[in-house]
């Protein structure tokens, strides 16, 4: 058992991790004369390491997971889903927004192609909660800076939430709350082409340069955030926000990250530094939470396909899911971290 457990240690420490890298960036700064307790310098640490970290996971997963998505073109996810009923199909769209795009902005066109194709309202809304905030990109990612129990932990409270918020909108009836032409659009069924495992190389190959296109400039943002936090931001300016002395402080957390625009990959940074600062580890995933799945551009562009009262529907059941699996990660962090 302890030698599982050490291999593990190691995979999610020097694989997953990289901490290796961190020593040899400060071994390298070191070398060149550099004071890394310096706090300067230090910062540049911090930025040159978690870059060099997140670029390279990003990049494998885009990868991995587009190579599997090959397999669920919105033709034939249409039809899995249309095949199955009540909580079950809510469950399996659920599932699905782990395999599908990184952000909300991505997720939102699906979500509309599927609602046009017929399906119930509630699946659609349960894979648009899932698809950026569980995808199997975060569940990685968060293995490597929080842990396997917490990522396996943030994974299945995010799916929860997506599971019961789809089955709460489409209890409510609010198909009327759909804009016209989504409901009248209808759907065509192109039959998707039988891939070779070249073209699905192909494939998830230009979905990686692409999507690292797009995410590269908020792995930076995210990253010089987190640097100054770590580096510069006085702990008890954090602890006196974020910690456990402010029992607002998941609300908080939540309400900043709404009207914010971000990815998984630029958030991450940020939460690993107020984490490290003393904020309180479900305070964090709640910011987390809110910037993926409910970012002020997303919610403009699914307005456009959904009127403001299922809009509103929506945005609350988020928030208040988000708020409460923040107050719940608060309670289980001593059993988890």
């Amino acid at each position: 058992m302890q030698v599982i457990k050490g291999v593990w240690n190691f995979i999610q420490n020097q694989i997953l991790g990289m901490k290796w890298l961190n020593g040899l960036i400060g071994n390298g700064l070191s070398a060149l004369g550099l004071d890394i307790s310096n706090r300067w310098i230090a910062s540049i640490q911090f930025f040159v390491y978690d870059v060099i970290k997140i670029t390279l996971l990003l990049c494998f997963l885009i990868y991995i997971i587009s190579y599997i998505q090959s397999y669920f073109p919105p033709e034939r996810s249409k039809k899995i889903l249309g095949r199955i009923h009540g909580i079950g199909a809510n469950s399996a769209a659920a599932l699905l927004g782990t395999v599908t795009p990184f952000c909300s902005c991505s997720s939102i066109p699906l979500f509309i192609g599927f609602t046009s194709a017929g399906l119930p309202l509630g699946v659609t809304f349960s894979f648009l909660i899932s698809s950026p905030m569980v995808d199997l990109g975060s569940l990685v990612l968060l293995m490597s800076i929080f842990g396997t129990k917490v990522a396996i932990f943030y994974v299945i409270f995010g799916l929860i939430i997506a599971v019961i918020g789809g089955t709460i909108i489409e209890k409510m009836h609010m198909e009327k709350h759909v804009e016209s032409f989504i409901l009248t659009a209808g759907s065509v069924d192109i039959e998707s082409p039988d891939l070779t495992k070249k073209d699905r190389l192909v494939f998830a190959k230009e979905q990686m340069l692409s999507t690292f296109k797009k995410v590269f400039p908020y792995i930076l943002i995210g990253v010089g955030i987190g640097a100054v936090i770590h580096n510069w931001i006085p702990e008890q300016w954090v602890t006196s926000l974020l910690g456990s002395k402010n029992p607002f402080g998941v609300i908080l957390a939540t309400l900043i990250g709404v009207p914010m625009y971000g990815d998984i990959f630029g958030t991450i940074p940020i939460a690993e530094a107020l984490l490290y600062k003393g904020a309180q580890l479900g305070t964090v995933l709640s910011f987390m939470m809110a910037v993926t799945t409910l970012s002020l551009p997303s919610m403009i562009m699914l307005r456009k396909a959904v009127k403001p009262k299922l809009l509103a529907l929506f945005i609350g059941i988020c928030t208040i899911g988000i708020i409460l699996v923040g107050y719940l990660f608060n309670f289980l962090q001593p059993f988890i971290v």
